[in-house]
């Protein structure tokens, strides 16, 4: 990305993010007051043109968030006041498949972040672009198209794939699975709907961005991915947004269905803004022979809680999540990943990374559950921290849960600081202390990065220094 632009910053408070906090005037078509109420998410409803039975979804959803209570055991969410964030706006733009359409200020943002070059560059086969509330922009290479793929917006999949979409909505995550699961289902708006017809491959990535630019306001995008019989896809997920002073709050949900002898690779790197509650929701249900690989990066947000699930429903069904998150000063990063292994002779690997440094909290929490009819199933979960000061904070809190004693399971977890002497080593041959703690570092994130495409591991690395960038030395 370009570091040129940024100055370089001793406090993380006032830490120039460049491209990423650039902040465009705040422009809209409409947007909903703020709360979450009845009226509220039928203007939402109305102004989407939804049949009736998702209205009733919503409404439900409405009822069930303010029965829900707060999780006792994640970090404090009592600065989440619904009543001040807005949980609709519709951008001042319409949804079009040309970059030139876009309006320009809009435009600039993207290709900042480089979302244009990577689909010009055929780095990706499909691309979409939400802005807000809704997506702006989306495009397909009709070669997908001809072999019948679908990769649209969620809100044109309701519309175009009614039945396809009513099949498997909320059968991964309900609105009941927790608080913000039901905000979730009551304010939704944008997002990804994709379908992989049996045996098609999708080996360049489809790629969907989403960027939220308003103040005081929600994000939450509905993602379903369906990957048919034999069929693989890579899809990318994009998350940005520049700081404000007000709490914005993130509450998307994703929902995964791998079925027989399919592959989904799902990557992602997130860069929230130091005033972002991200609250995601990711599940994933996987049939006999098929495989989820989950690639995870998450930067940014002042506190997270994200834990991807894969649900290995068939037999011979495998679950990779390998994945590494960067706390920072005045950051709660509470993450990890879990798996339910409920077939016979599935297989799970969980490879999790955390960095923190001038006191931020990064934790890795995390559940293998072995159903009785999980026989003959292996897992093996390694879980590795490094703080880079002694104000940091790093905790490990794996959950493994058995009711079969014919399966193999491993947990391994390591906590550490830099090594004095390897940064000596390196600045005896002429490297700064700066520089040589940076290597260290990059060094112990290089397994996640290869697992990227390149231009996707060159901006980790790139949030990676600029998370450093000022603080250490």
């Amino acid at each position: 990305m370009e570091t040129k632009e940024r100055k370089k910053r001793t406090q993380i408070k006032d830490q120039d993010r460049g491209i990423y906090d650039i902040k465009n005037e705040f422009k809209y078509k409409s947007k909903s007051e703020k709360g979450l109420t009845e009226e509220i998410v039928t203007q939402i409803s109305k102004e989407k043109g939804e049949p009736e039975w998702m209205l009733e979804i919503r409404k439900a959803s409405v009822k069930k968030f303010y029965e829900l209570d707060n999780p006792t055991w994640a970090p404090n969410l009592d600065e989440v006041n619904i009543d001040d964030i807005t949980t609709y706006i519709r951008p001042d733009a319409d949804l079009v498949g040309d970059w030139g359409e876009v309006p320009e200020d809009i435009k600039n943002t993207f290709d900042m972040l480089g979302i244009p070059e990577a689909e010009r560059e055929k780095n990706l086969s499909g691309v979409g672009a939400q802005y807000d509330s809704e997506v702006v922009y989306h495009s397909i290479q009709q070669e997908l198209l001809d072999q019948g793929v679908v990769y649209t917006d969620f809100e044109t999949g309701v519309r175009e794939y009614p039945d396809l979409v009513k099949q498997y909505f909320m059968k991964c995550i309900s609105n009941a699975d927790h608080k913000y699961a039901a905000l979730h289902y009551a304010v939704w708006s944008g997002g990804s709907f994709v379908y992989v017809p049996k045996g098609v491959k999708v080996d360049v990535p489809l790629q969907s961005y989403f960027r939220l630019n308003a103040p005081g306001a929600g994000q939450f995008e509905h993602t379903l991915i369906i990957i048919d019989e034999g069929a693989y896809c890579h899809f990318i997920e994009g998350c940005s947004a520049p700081k404000y002073n007000v709490v914005n709050v993130h509450a998307g949900a994703v929902e995964l269905f791998v079925n027989k002898g399919a592959t989904l690779r799902y990557s992602t790197i997130e860069n929230w803004s130091r005033n972002m509650y991200n609250l995601n929701t990711k599940r994933c249900i996987v049939e006999e022979d098929g495989k989820i690989e989950w690639v995870s990066g998450s930067f940014g947000s002042k506190v997270s809680c994200l834990y991807p699930m894969s649900i290995l429903k068939g037999a011979n069904a495998k679950s990779e999540f390998t994945g590494i998150t960067f706390a920072g000063a005045g950051q709660y990063l509470d993450t990890g990943t879990k798996v339910i292994h409920s077939a016979p002779n599935t297989s799970s690997t969980v490879n999790s990374k955390s960095i923190s440094k001038d006191g931020g909290v990064a934790i890795y929490r995390g559940l293998v559950k072995m159903t009785k009819n999980a026989k003959g199933s292996k897992s093996t979960v390694s879980c590795e921290s490094l703080m880079l000061d002694q104000e940091s904070r790093s905790d490990t809190i794996p959950v493994i849960d058995i009711a079969t004693q014919d399966v193999d399971l491993g947990h391994e977890a390591k906590i550490g600081r830099i090594d004095d002497e390897v940064i000596f080593y390196l600045m005896s041959r002429g490297i700064s202390e700066a520089e040589a703690k940076s290597m260290v570092v990059r060094g112990f994130a290089e397994p996640i990065a290869k697992e990227l495409p390149l231009e996707y591991a060159v901006e980790m690395n790139n949030l990676i220094n600029l998370e450093l960038e000022g603080t250490i030395g």
